[in-house]
């Protein structure tokens, strides 16, 4: 796989692959004038003052000099933020054990906290006042930020290959100047510590997926780990993050890594789902599918050239799936990317129309698409290094899968890919004969499916708020009652998050990720305008209210026939109410105050 960030070096082994390490023991000391956080597996220590935020470091004789204090243990500090009163600094109050990556210890985040020291907000207008209230909101969101995993020891922004690849002395800086920085998910609030050198303290979290599970072959132990990582080059929540932005980002662009490690092998097998990379947007309007648009720009061609040329200049030779339907919108939008695929040299594009291809809820089907790319593949291969560091096989392309969300039939294709990549790997490593696969073992098969299915729903969570579609498809192969029970509760979910909650929580990821910055002096952001959404549950009591009294009065019409003019006005003024709010949809929607689509 092509490897565009990191020298070339000499070949190391799994076990040497381990960068400098950061503090695992942390302890917060809250004093009345500044927060005291220090290493109690080092002597490292800083002071963050609460009135205005200013980071300073401290000798070990400062840290613990005075005992008068709030004590508490904390695992990390993910970073700083400043606002109008102030800087707000993030740290993990809780973890969970996710499992090891090549033998580090992972964790996931449990809980975060953000500590005030905004004392300056007595001095701020009273819109500045106001301001401030609706960014703290937002970052109570971003606390409860789903899906980040981190480890002390380890770089879990590179996969196996391109980490194998760097050049000996750069394992040994600190993590943050490893770490592929489209990966890091704390990378803007990373900046103040950054500055004030506290390498210790700095820790590069990921968003995405990690998934581990062991079985037997041969009577011995092959482990599988399922790790993918989001980029942040265009975060965001489903329907206001779509398709790309000018320098060629895609939203829900997503690096999967399948990793198998039997005996003294371990392979990689690489995977990207990414949105379609043309400018299109898919605006809410309280229906339950809104319609897509294509945005017409001069610069859509140089958009996907500069897409294919990064992931080019990355992986190596790529492989486009493209799942989208052939009609309606769907139909609109993929054959617009066909026609642009059609001028980028070098990548190999595909549509498959799922939706009809394995109607019914035929996963099996997916074998028609293997059967067109299979012998390309094969050639891409995957990555094989033992555990002396030697490489003995290199992945030199991917393939690059999207619908329209990158979630449902997404993670099904993907699913199904893995599964005849770890067939090649294991038959390689002397796991499985040549005639063997895993689905010939339920056990093991059924242990394969729950990770892409769990996978999937957390990778469905991060974009869309709810669990994944179809994972029925990926663990049975078919559709299942429960499972179509289990579909129509996320579908309800989505439509309610993507209508009535996503726009403040895009807001939150645009502040948190630094795509919009707050500065003292400019104007409010808020000023002008008038959030419709707020009149929505005025308006929904009207229609529920209107309902109900057309129903009573009907009722009542045989006793009196004032009723039957009494239900014509209700059934009316109802009716109004639900075109207005039908032809006014998109104001009514809670939308993004703070940036702008594209």
């Amino acid at each position: 796989m092509a490897n565009a960030d990191a020298d070339e070096a000499p070949l190391l082994s799994v076990e040497h692959l381990r960068p400098g390490s950061c503090s695992r023991e942390l302890e917060l000391r809250e004093f009345r004038d500044r927060y005291v956080i220090r290493s109690l597996d080092g002597a490292a220590a800083f002071a963050v003052l609460r009135s205005g935020g200013s980071i300073r470091p401290l000798s070990p004789e400062e840290a613990v000099a005075e005992s008068d204090c709030k004590v508490s243990r904390i695992y990390g500090v993910v970073g700083t933020i400043r606002l109008l009163a102030g800087s707000y600094v993030l740290v993990i109050t809780s973890q969970k054990d996710a499992g090891s990556y090549l033998g580090s210890p992972v964790y996931q985040v449990n809980s975060m906290k953000f500590l005030c020291c905004n004392e300056a907000i007595k001095h701020l207008t009273p819109q500045e006042r106001r301001d401030e209230a609706y960014f703290m909101s937002l970052l109570r969101i971003a606390e409860t930020t789903c899906g980040l995993y981190y480890s002390y020891d380890r770089d879990l922004t590179l996969n196996l290959q391109r980490a194998s690849k760097l050049a000996a002395g750069r394992v040994h800086k600190p993590l943050w100047k490893q770490a592929d920085p489209r990966f890091v998910w704390n990378k803007n609030l990373l900046e103040e510590l950054i500055e004030a050198k506290l390498d210790e303290f700095i820790i590069p979290l990921i968003q995405g997926s990690f998934q581990s599970a062991q079985f037997t072959l041969k009577d011995r132990p092959v482990r599988i780990t399922l790790f993918s990582r989001r980029c942040n080059r265009r975060l965001g929540t489903r329907m206001w993050r779509r398709g790309a932005n000018l320098e060629g980002a895609t939203a829900n662009f997503v690096e999967t890594e399948q990793l198998v490690e039997y005996e003294d092998l371990t392979s990689s097998f690489i995977q990207l789902r990414g949105s379609i990379p043309l400018l299109w947007e898919q605006i809410v309007d309280l229906s339950y599918k809104p319609r897509l648009s294509i945005i017409e720009h001069e610069e859509t061609h140089k958009v996907v050239q500069r897409h294919f040329h990064d992931l080019s200049q990355r992986y190596g030779k790529i492989i486009v799936a493209d799942l989208t339907d052939k009609r309606g919108d769907e139909g609109d939008l993929s054959n617009a990317f066909a026609a642009e695929m059609d001028r980028i040299p070098g990548v190999r594009y595909i549509h498959f129309d799922f939706h009809h291809v394995c109607r019914g809820g035929n996963f099996d089907n997916l074998q028609a698409l293997y059967n067109q790319i299979e012998e390309a593949i094969h050639k891409q291969g995957y990555f094989l290094m033992n555990t002396k560091g030697e490489i003995l096989l290199e992945q030199s392309g991917v393939v690059r899968s999207n619908c329209i969300d990158c979630l449902d039939r997404t993670n099904v294709t993907q699913s199904f890919l893995a599964r005849k990549s770890l067939d090649s790997q294991l038959q390689l490593m002397g796991a499985l004969l040549s005639s063997e696969s895993i689905s010939l073992s339920d056990n093991i098969h059924d242990t394969f499916k729950k990770l892409w299915v769990e996978h999937g729903d957390e990778l469905s969570l991060e974009y869309a708020g709810s669990y994944a579609l179809k994972g029925d498809l990926v663990r049975y192969g078919r559709q299942t009652l429960p499972g179509l029970i289990k579909d129509g509760m996320s579908a309800l979910s989505r439509y309610y998050l993507n209508n009535f909650h996503d726009g403040v929580r895009q807001d939150a990821l645009d502040l948190i990720s630094g795509y919009y910055t707050v500065s003292q002096g400019s104007s409010s952001p808020f000023h002008n305008g008038v959030d419709s959404s707020s009149y929505l549950p005025v308006a929904s009591a009207i229609i529920v209210g209107g309902i109900t009294a057309t129903t009573f009065t009907l009722s009542q019409v045989g006793r009196n026939a004032q009723h039957l003019i009494s239900s014509i006005i209700c059934a009316g003024l109802t009716v109004g109410v639900v075109a207005l709010v039908k032809a006014n949809g998109k104001q009514f929607c809670s939308r993004p105050r703070l940036c702008g689509l594209i």
